[in-house]
Parts: structure tokens; sequence; C-alpha cells
């Protein structure tokens, strides 16, 4: 190949060779640097690539697209004019006799930006999105799994959600629990820190590279402290029906709870549909149970009379709701306001459920019976058998005055 000195005139008014009339890939030596060439592409773009020789065989690495010099015209990224391409050629050839191959390295160079890259992109919410979905199509407990990512959209996410999870330390995970603890409890960001360990053991597992941050002694609690063991006694029980009486639909809801042992959520999520002969029997269906089957509970004549001030719905309509809103959709703020009208604190409405349990125990109610009250599927011989018997109420029962 001819070689010449280079101009930026001639750089700027080089063209592709034609053969047979066609343009075609054509390459122009300079004769000032070593191995810099001028590449010509049949489109007319210009780019400056480098040839060399390593360990026997030619080489060619590519520097960059040539600067535009027209005045208005615009420059691609990273464009290089003449004199900074015979820099970057005498780089190469350097590199070269220093027994390095330029055109390896930045192969590798590449792989790692790609990696890098990808990297940033997997920002944590990114992560616990992909890890929650998996979760529902392995047809887990779903519910769980939208509880746990509805917690982490609103406590975790809006400190951690767009960093690059490779990036987050622990130090970032400890000042985002101290936040929860301050603010939610002990216990709320205990359940943070199990939801982000879980996303977070998992992406460690699908990576090359991922170390979770997260060790042991980060939980604010110990498992034995966590567990509760809140009953309402007598008193707090007498306030906390009194005042259900004029709370509207989460009053209804309080006693609901309370008369038929329900899950929060099973009781906020009732629909009109579930109930029948004359909304005397709740069925839950097992979506909605955690024990996966379907539970029937006949409801008592008070358990009745909670529904009864509730405006009929659509069968899929949630029953206890009141102007357009439902209980399920403010429960925190209902709770809030009701603690205040009652008087009664350090309370949570799985406290009820717990509470009817031991009333149940109380009044000498049969267990197996007051276990089928709480949704609980008795085993063995009993639980084939005896489907769903109820007792009526002693007489030593707690009057519920009001």
């Amino acid at each position: 190949m001819a070689k010449k000195v280079l101009t930026p005139l001639a750089v700027q008014n080089a063209a592709p060779r034609r053969l047979h009339g066609e343009p075609i890939l054509t390459e122009i030596s300079d004769a000032q640097a070593k191995g810099l060439r001028l590449l010509v592409h049949p489109t007319g773009s210009k780019v400056w690539i480098c040839r060399y020789r390593f360990s026997g065989k030619s080489r060619k690495l590519t520097l960059g697209p040539v600067a535009a010099l027209r005045k208005g015209d615009r420059n691609p990224e990273n464009a290089l004019t003449l004199a900074v391409a015979r820099i970057r050629a005498a780089e190469v050839q350097h590199r070269v006799e220093q027994g390095h191959d330029p055109a390896s390295e930045k192969l590798v160079e590449q792989h790692e930006r790609q990696q890098q890259q990808q990297a940033d992109a997997e920002t944590f919410q990114s992560v616990a999105e992909g890890f929650f979905a998996r979760e529902v199509r392995k047809k887990r407990d779903f519910r769980s799994a939208h509880r746990q990512l509805r917690d982490l959209k609103r406590l975790a996410f809006p400190e951690l959600g767009k960093l690059p999870i490779k990036s987050i330390r622990r130090s970032d995970i400890v000042r985002l629990l101290d936040k929860i603890m301050e603010k939610n409890g002990p216990t709320m960001s205990d359940a943070v820190l199990s939801h982000i360990s879980k996303i977070m053991d998992d992406h460690a597992r699908r990576s090359d590279h991922f170390h979770s941050p997260i060790v042991r002694g980060m939980r604010q609690t110990k498992e034995s402290e966590r567990a509760r063991e809140k009953i309402l006694d007598d008193h707090e029980l007498q306030a906390v029906w009194t005042a259900s009486k004029g709370a509207g639909a989460f009053g209804a809801y309080i006693r609901f709870l309370l008369l038929t042992a329900a899950r929060r959520n099973e009781a906020s999520r009732l629909t009109w549909g579930e109930l029948s002969n004359g909304n005397t029997v709740w069925t839950l269906p097992a979506s909605r149970n955690k024990v996966k089957k379907e539970l029937i509970r006949p409801l008592s004549k008070a358990a009745q009379e909670a529904l009864s001030g509730m405006p009929r719905g659509a069968s899929n309509d949630l029953v206890f709701r009141e102007n357009g809103r439902t209980v399920r959709s403010n429960l925190a703020a209902m709770k809030e306001s009701f603690d205040q009208r009652c008087g009664v604190t350090d309370w949570r409405l799985h406290d009820l459920r717990r509470t009817s349990r031991s009333l149940m125990s109380r009044a000498g109610a049969n267990v197996d019976h007051a276990e089928r009250c709480l949704g609980h599927v008795i085993r063995g011989v009993r639980g084939v058998y005896d489907k769903h018997n109820i007792t009526n109420p002693q007489a030593n029962v707690v009057p519920l005055h009001g």
C-alpha cells in the first residue's frame, strides 16, 4: 500500500475508491505515523485505525471516528483529529514494544465496561421486583410476596431502590433499619431486613461477583422478643367494644374480628359474594386462606349484626366500606384514630384474634371448635370427619355491653 503524508484537508476530502462503479472500503496509510490508517467506508464515513504485529500476527485496533473540519458539522462521540490520531497510534506502537497487545486489552476493557454497565443497571428495586415476580410464578404464598414488596416500596425503595445492588454497603442498610425502627418500630425493622436479606441471598446465588453485605447480628430484636403475647384485658376489651359501636365501618370491622377470630386481612377483604344464607355463613375460599383450604364459618347473630350496617354491594365488592372508602385501604390511619376514640393503646388488630382464642378457652369451648374458628387445620381422623360443628358460647363468656 502506498503511503503518503496525510493532511487535515486530505482527510476531509478522502473518498472511497470505486470498483466497477461501486464504492468499496478504502484504507489510506499515513506516512508520518507508523501503523496509522484512514479507513473510508463505502458510505463515506471515516474512522482511524492502527495496524501492528504482535506475536507474529497482524493486528488491528480501532482508534475512533474522524473529526469533521467543516463549520457546523456534527462530530461523532470520541472523534479524533489527524494530530490526535497520530498521538494515539504512537501510543499503540509503544505498548506493543513493551510486550502488550492493545487490541486484546481493548476487548477486555469493553467486556469489563459492559459488565459494569449491567451491574449499574441492576438496581436494588429492579432486582427485588424480579425476585418477587419469580416467587409468584413459583406459586408460593403470593399474598406474602405482595405484602413484602409493598413494605419495601414504602420503606426501603426511597432510600435504596435506585442504587445498584452491588454498591449497597452494610452501613447503608443499618442506617435504613435505624430509621425504620425509630418510625415504625423494631418488628417492622426486622421484617424489612428479612425481605432485603432474601433478595440479596438470591441475587448472590445468581451472580458471579455479588456478595450480600448482611451479616448475623443486624436484627433489632430476638425471635423470642418478637413473639407477641398481648391479650386485651376485660377493661380494654370493654372500651374497644363500646367505642366500636359509633365508629362506622371500622367499628363494625373491629367487632367482626372479635366475633369471628378471623385474621386481619381475611376480614378486611371480605366480599359480599363470600356470604350466603342471609349472611349467616361465611365461606373463605382457599385462595384467601393461609392454610390453602376452603374455610366455612357459621356466623353468630352478633357477627351478622356487625355486617347489617354495611351498604350492600355487588358480589365482588368489599363489605367493610364507608362513603366509598374501604377499611382495607386505610387501616393504619383508621386504627390510629380509633385508638384515640377508645383510649386503649399498645395493641394491634391481630391481638383481637389472640384475645378471641383466649376467651374461647376461658368459656370452656371445645379445643377443636376453637381451633376451627381460628381457621386452623385439625389433623388426623377428627379433621376428616368433624367438618365445622361449632358449639354455642357458654354462660361464663364476658358480656360486652355497650
